[in-house]
């Protein structure tokens, strides 16, 4: 049998980085050696079970462009691959280990369970369950049977001895079975499986071959193990993944990257820059080369190239990658892309866009260069769009000059729009230089009070291609508005 591997979530919360890069390295690992990719839909969490959640996942892959050989929208010889839909199968396999000795019926009521936590965190000690039904005498058994008590069947964990299983990136891991958790649930009293049950039989009966998760399922491997030797299985090959940091070198948080990815598509990344982003964080082809398609990752990646150091999530690193995918666009497709956003911030209506087409075609010329994210346009492309509200004077001014120089630059800007307009912008570049130089200004100290005045900011796409946007007559009205402004603020000072 080849290679088979499955992501495996549960729809209690919307995708996140670190989940996402464990699918993107499953589904890499897989479309390199030939083998399957299949989804499962663990959601025996049915208190915390949530169809957004659910509907979130399959969105995401899709968005990632990620294709499932098997699932629950794909099918599969080894479905239902959604854990609800396979509950007589636990079922089942539970009964028989409690057949067999390796597990047992417990009665123990919540309280008693919340009393005994209580106890133990009075007494400093981890939680772990006390074993109290682990020897039920057939008279004990009857007694609760009578009282109607629905039990739980947990697991024997051996009481001597050790558990040792390979994984792939750290080698050979011993645990002191009395140091694993005591006695886990493996069915709980509605009927339900625990998720150390359904996980395992699942990925003995899809024949998952390798399984690569995040280190945080470390702790609960050694239990998993103790699960397949009891049903007299054998486990997959482990592949615990190196934990992905924040920026700060901590674990993430939503100021790290443990935001959405739902939040990132909306802000205006690229899949693209997600997939090549989140495929470094842990993994490298080699010492140098950063940029990777989906189609490239498919066929290079491997897992020797794994590291066994935590990876970090950067938000500056992510933006960079933005900024190459976004600019590998043809300005068709960007315009397409920032399409939705013009609409969403109210700068243009879907009825009106085939009169538009040439003017959205400059806009996206022009901003192109300055766009680390897509909604970026907002801040670029605003002021074609909308008036400018408001100017303050400390914004207008170079640090080095006052307002009456300021108004004397903008006087000069202002005569001399006419042959800007009708110059090529390399002219205009010039004849901008030779007025700086006529008023004894530097060049940055000359084009910042017409930026501002423009644009109503220090910050915008290239200026001469933005006046040329706005037209004369509109770029004529804001600078005459800013002289006035400047002029109130000389006489205030006089």
């Amino acid at each position: 049998m080849g290679i088979r591997v499955r992501y495996a979530p549960s729809p209690t919360g919307l995708q996140h980085i670190g989940g996402i890069r464990t699918a993107l390295f499953n589904y890499f690992f897989a479309r390199s050696r030939n083998g399957e990719f299949i989804l499962r839909i663990e959601d025996t969490d049915r208190e915390r079970y949530s169809e957004n959640a659910l509907n979130d996942l399959h969105n995401t892959l899709k968005w990632l462009g990620i294709e499932v050989d098997e699932g629950p929208e794909k099918g599969g010889e080894y479905g239902p691959y959604v854990q609800s839909e396979r509950t007589e199968l636990y079922r089942e396999h539970a009964r028989r280990l409690v057949e067999s000795g390796h597990a047992y019926y417990c009665y123990c009521s919540q309280e008693r369970l919340e009393d005994l936590r209580e106890k133990q965190k009075k007494d400093k000690q981890d939680f772990g369950y006390d074993r109290k039904c682990r020897d039920l005498t057939e008279s004990e058994i009857e007694e609760y049977k009578r009282d109607g008590v629905k039990p739980v069947i947990r697991l024997k964990i051996p009481l001597e001895g050790e558990t040792v299983f390979s994984d792939y990136l750290i080698g050979e891991i011993k645990k002191k079975n009395i140091d694993i958790s005591p006695d886990p649930v493996l069915l709980k009293s509605d009927g339900y499986p625990t998720y150390h049950l359904a996980n395992v039989i699942d990925d003995h009966f899809m024949n998952i071959t390798h399984i690569l998760r995040a280190q945080e399922w470390l702790p609960s491997c050694p239990l998993h193990v103790v699960l397949y030797d009891a049903l007299g299985w054998k486990p997959p090959q482990y592949c615990h993944l190196p934990m992905v940091m924040g920026s700060n070198g901590q674990k993430l948080s939503k100021r790290h990257g443990a935001t959405a990815v739902r939040d990132f598509i909306e802000k205006g990344y690229l899949s693209e820059a997600i997939i090549n982003n989140v495929s470094l964080i842990g993994w490298a082809y080699d010492d140098s080369r950063e940029f990777f398609t989906k189609e490239e990752l498919e066929k290079l990646f491997t897992l020797d190239k794994l590291s066994k150091s935590p990876g970090v999530f950067d938000y500056k690193k992510l933006d960079w990658f933005n900024g190459h995918y976004i600019r590998e666009k043809s300005n068709e497709e960007l315009k397409e892309l920032l399409i939705p956003y013009l609409i969403k911030y109210g700068f243009i209506e879907p009825e009106k866009l085939p009169d538009m087409a040439s003017f959205l075609d400059e806009i996206v010329s022009l901003t192109r260069d300055r766009l680390k994210v897509l909604s970026d346009i907002k801040d670029f492309a605003w002021f074609f769009f909308k008036e400018i509200d408001t100017y303050l004077p400390d914004e207008i001014i170079p640090k080095k000059l006052n307002a009456a120089k300021t108004v004397e630059i903008l006087e000069v800007i202002k005569k001399h729009l006419p042959d800007m307009f009708a110059k090529n912008e390399d002219k205009v570049e010039e004849l901008l230089k030779t007025l700086a130089e006529n008023l004894g200004v530097k060049l940055g100290d000359f084009i910042m009070p017409l930026r501002v005045a423009a644009t109503g900011s220090n910050v915008s796409p290239p200026i001469i291609g933005s006046l040329k946007l706005l037209g004369i007559e509109k770029t004529t009205a804001r600078i005459e508005r800013v002289i006035n402004i400047l002029k109130d603020e000389v006489g205030n000072n006089e």
